[in-house]
């Protein structure tokens, strides 16, 4: 147990120290802009690209594991739309962000940082490759729906090429893809470049998440709405189980990529889902709720997750 509790508890202390400076500092949340700059563009892309670019190319092309990863999170996404959509007879804008509010998870600033702290290196690969392929679907599921909903503005072709373009200059994608022709080439970088990229990674997942926890801080959570039950019950408890049970289904991977998808598939709900909600003025208050709430019970959830991984409690294959 106290294994587990000096690797949880760094990881959540930095989310809880950002929480924290930002509740005594007052600062706006403006303040935090350039620090979300290193982190998106600088930091986390630094990450992946080193960590990728080191990996053997036959690595990066595990097409049923991204296949596994990718269907159990639409699943989520589609059962909470559904649901949303049938209980609001139609409304299809705030089916969405409800629909993203349980499926999309923090990947990019949690999921790092805590696969990195509890895998170790090896679950850099498989966290880089769910990143990128959630993101695309995640990128085509909001301006598609919302188009249907009447919220985006423009032709089918304004749509499509608004998507191409967040997917194909999304900062982290770059990176991986730069990673991947890295890995492919056999490139090593000169020595002066590696070690600032050294540099870049190891201050990715300690800025990320006390930028997390000052984010948190400065949306206050002022009720809990029902309708948010159903959404932390999908991306805290069904989801992971959900994505272990597809990973065991589609083939036998090496365990500590299982065990990263898993953990990936228990974080709470991304921050992008604000983002998206209020580009598009639709369940703005409740997606910010959305995220402080799975967020808060993650601490749960993601800490019972990880004592079932490190006590071997939970096989890396449930079909061996």
């Amino acid at each position: 147990m106290s294994d587990l509790i000096s690797l949880v508890f760094p990881f959540f202390g930095l989310i809880f120290l950002g929480f924290l400076v930002a509740r005594l500092t007052r600062q706006p949340l403006e303040a935090l802009g350039w620090m979300n700059v290193f982190i998106i563009y600088v930091a986390l892309p630094a990450l992946f690209f080193q960590l990728l670019s080191r990996t053997p190319i036959e690595k990066l092309t595990e097409w049923g594991y991204i296949f596994a990863s990718v269907f159990s999170t639409f699943i989520i996404f589609c059962v909470m739309f559904l649901g949303s959509f049938i209980a609001a007879r139609g409304e299809i804008a705030e089916s969405t962000i409800k629909g993203l509010a349980a499926a999309y998870g923090n990947i990019g600033y949690m999921g790092p940082g805590l696969a990195l702290l509890a895998l170790g290196e090896k679950a850099a690969v498989p966290v880089a490759l769910i990143f990128c392929f959630e993101n695309i679907m995640h990128f085509a599921i909001a301006p598609t729906m919302m188009a249907l909903a009447g919220g985006e503005r423009g032709g089918f072709g304004k749509i499509a090429v608004g998507i191409a373009r967040k997917i194909v200059l999304h900062p982290f994608i770059i990176a991986t893809a730069a990673g991947v022709i890295a890995a492919y080439f056999r490139f090593e970088p000169p020595l002066a470049l590696d070690r600032l990229l050294a540099m870049l990674a190891q201050a990715a997942a300690p800025c990320a998440l006390f930028a997390m926890g000052v984010t948190l801080a400065l949306r206050p959570l002022k009720r809990v709405p029902a309708e948010l039950g159903p959404i932390a019950a999908l991306k805290l408890i069904v989801h992971p189980i959900l994505c272990y049970i597809a990973m065991s289904l589609i083939g036998n991977f090496d365990p500590v990529w299982v065990y990263a998808a898993v953990l990936l598939a228990g974080l709470p709900t991304a921050t992008n889902v604000f983002v998206i909600a209020q580009q598009y003025g639709v369940w703005v208050q409740r997606a910010s709720a959305s995220i402080l709430l799975t967020t808060v019970l993650s601490v749960g959830t993601v800490t019972g997750l990880l004592y079932l991984i490190r006590s071997g409690a939970l096989p890396p294959d449930l079909f061996p």
